[in-house]
C-alpha cells in the first residue's frame, strides 16, 4: 500500500444480544491499527430493533437504544459517525463486525432468514462498495447482510457463516454459494467481489485468540485489495 488506506467500519449498537459484538468491533479496530490503516466507525441515527439484557438474555419490555449512540460507546465519544453523511468515495474498503444487531437493526434476518428485508440506508452504503469494487470484509453474521445485499441486485458470492446448517441454508436460498468454515480461524475469500469473511462467534465456544486470528486474516485480505 502506497497510501494510508482509510476503512468504514460499519456498526450495529454495543453489545452482542441486540448490537454490535464487542470482542469482534474491536478486534477489527485493533487489527486495522496493527495494519496501519486508518477507519471510521459508522452507524444509523435509529433505533435498535429492541434493548436485551445481558445477563439474563431477555428483552427488557419498554426499552429504546439508540444505534448510533450505542455504536459510540465502542467508538469513544465523537468518534462514531451517521450513516446519513457516511460516502462511499470516502472509504477504501468496508468491514463488517457481527453481533445480533446486524442481523435485527441492519435487517431482519434474525427473525425472517432469506426472506428478511434491510434498512435502505444500509443497503445503498454496502451495496456502494460492491458497485465500486471496494474491498469489504464481513464478520460473525454479517455475510447474512451481505448475501441480502447482493441478493437485491441477482449477485452471487461465495461466503460464510461457520458451519451452522441452518443459515447456510438461507445463504444457499438468497442465491449465494455458502462455504462451511470449521473453526473461527478461517477465512473464505470470493475474489472477483473483493469479498473476505471470516465466522468469528458464529462458534459460540470459539476462543478469543482464535477469533482475533481470523478477524487478523480477514483485515489483512482486506487491505491487501485495496487499491
Amino acid at each position: 500500500m502506497s497510501k494510508i488506506p482509510k476503512i468504514a467500519v460499519l456498526l450495529a449498537g454495543c453489545g452482542h444480544l441486540d448490537g454490535s459484538e464487542i470482542r469482534e468491533a474491536v478486534l477489527t479496530l485493533l487489527a486495522l491499527d496493527q495494519h496501519g490503516a486508518a477507519y471510521q466507525c459508522i452507524a444509523p441515527d435509529a433505533q435498535q430493533f429492541h434493548v436485551i439484557n445481558h445477563i439474563t438474555g431477555e428483552p427488557v419490555p419498554g426499552a429504546q437504544r439508540n444505534i448510533l449512540e450505542e455504536s459510540s460507546r465502542i467508538a469513544r465519544v465523537g468518534q462514531c459517525l451517521d450513516l446519513a453523511k457516511a460516502k462511499v468515495q470516502d472509504y477504501d474498503a468496508l468491514l463488517m463486525p457481527g453481533g445480533f444487531g446486524v442481523a435485527k437493526n441492519h435487517c431482519s434476518f434474525a427473525f425472517k432468514g432469506a426472506d428478511a428485508d434491510v434498512r435502505p440506508d444500509v443497503a445503498a452504503f454496502v451495496r456502494g462498495f460492491f458497485e465500486a469494487k471496494k474491498p469489504v470484509g464481513a464478520i460473525c453474521i454479517a455475510p447474512a447482510l451481505v448475501a441480502l445485499t447482493l441478493n437485491q441486485t441477482m449477485d452471487s458470492a461465495a461466503m460464510t457463516l461457520g458451519n451452522d446448517a441452518g443459515c447456510g441454508a438461507a445463504l444457499t436460498q438468497l442465491g449465494q454459494k455458502n462455504q462451511d468454515t470449521p473453526n473461527a480461524r478461517e477465512i473464505v475469500i470470493d475474489e472477483a467481489h473483493k469479498l473476505i469473511t471470516t465466522p468469528a462467534y458464529m462458534f459460540d465456544d470459539a476462543k478469543l485468540s482464535d477469533v482475533f486470528v481470523g478477524i487478523e486474516r480477514c483485515v489483512a485480505e482486506v487491505l491487501k485489495r485495496v487499491q
